[in-house]
């Protein structure tokens, strides 16, 4: 179904039981390996095992695709990543990694490798002040920022203060408040990265 709303990153991990489900969604959707990202993470294990374990479950094509595909540590992993970063990409593949603070990056970035395509972490209205230095470390450094949670404000802390004012916006633009925020987290950096059931959500 998301396929069939335009959807073109579809996020998969071991932990969420579902590499086997969105790599047959896609392999009979009948799209071009270039119109779909795919992606799925790793956590804990042998790395060389997990890898292989996630394009058996997959099994789409595209995975092997220097610029459609992506693998995501955590950072229970990070201490693996300086040089699996070099390893896994090496076989033309892109990596990267999830909820890294400055900190993390910045050990990755000072051992002269490869850089994380992309950081995955959680971002919103709420929250943006403890961000913002992981947003502007990773422009500086040319690692997208791919943002969840972004509509945490009227899903999950609804009545905040910042309710007036997204209504308030979204009246003057003829929006919603969902548009706001991500117009929002876009304009801070963010690339937004959210899910629905609801397939006019697109």
């Amino acid at each position: 179904k998301a396929l069939e709303a335009g959807f073109s990153h579809l996020d998969t991990a071991a932990i969420y039981a579902n590499e086997q489900f969105i790599g047959k969604a896609t392999r009979e959707s009948g799209l071009g390996r270039e119109d779909v990202w795919a992606t799925t993470k790793y956590d804990d294990g042998v790395v060389s095992e997990e890898v292989h374990s996630s394009f058996q479950k997959v099994r789409v094509p595209m995975l092997g695709l220097p610029s459609r595909s992506l693998f995501f540590f955590s950072r229970r992993s990070s201490p693996l990543i300086s040089r699996t970063l070099v390893r896994v990409r090496a076989r033309g593949r892109s990596i990267g990694v999830g909820n890294f603070t400055m900190d993390l990056l910045q050990c990755i970035v000072k051992t002269g490798k490869r850089v994380p395509a992309v950081n995955q972490i959680r971002l919103h209205l709420y929250n943006y002040a403890s961000r913002k230095d992981v947003l502007e470390f990773s422009a500086k450094h040319a690692i997208v920022t791919e943002v969840y949670g972004s509509l945490a404000p009227i899903t999950t802390f609804p009545g905040g203060l910042i309710d007036p004012t997204l209504a308030r916006i979204a009246a003057r633009i003829g929006g919603t408040s969902a548009q706001v925020i991500f117009t929002w987290a876009h304009s801070m950096g963010g690339a937004p990265d959210e899910t629905s059931t609801y397939p006019s959500f697109n």
